[in-house]
């Protein structure tokens, strides 16, 4: 079995948004020489996920919209518990859970078999200071 593991670093200069990270991830796959297993890919922070969908901007905009009604940024301690550990985000561990910690994706012929439109990407909710993803190839 091959096995191929690596890690992203990302520093995204908003509070929130989203990154492809497919072309990054495909190249992973390419490189790991796995022609038939799984990918395993995952936000190592509790403020980030991993998820997959379509890379449409409005889409994009949307989510954001819908994340901030659901868990508004608020860093008072007034209204999460949280931020009384002086901590400000609360809402960033709230929209993550939401948005999920990985995706598994299966290799097919040495590729990523996606449905149609589907991409990879990385999602911040706490942004301004360096995250990371791991990507774990294995197969044969």
């Amino acid at each position: 079995m091959k096995s191929l593991t690596e890690y992203l670093y990302f520093q995204i200069p908003n509070r929130m948004g989203f990154l492809n990270i497919t072309p990054t991830v495909e190249k992973l796959v390419e490189k790991s020489g796995v022609k038939e297993g799984l990918l395993l890919c995952n936000a190592m922070h509790i403020t980030a996920s991993v998820f997959i969908n379509d890379d449409e901007p409005g889409l994009h905009q949307d989510y954001q919209k819908w994340l901030e009604e659901l868990a508004p940024f608020d860093p008072s301690p007034a209204r999460y518990h949280h931020n009384r550990t002086g901590e400000d985000n609360a809402d960033a561990h709230m929209k993550r859970q939401i948005m999920g910690r990985e995706v598994v994706v299966a290799i097919t012929n040495g590729k990523l078999d996606f449905g149609p439109w589907e991409q990879i990407f990385y999602g911040e909710f706490d942004g301004h200071r360096p995250k990371r993803v791991l990507v774990k190839v294995i197969g044969e």
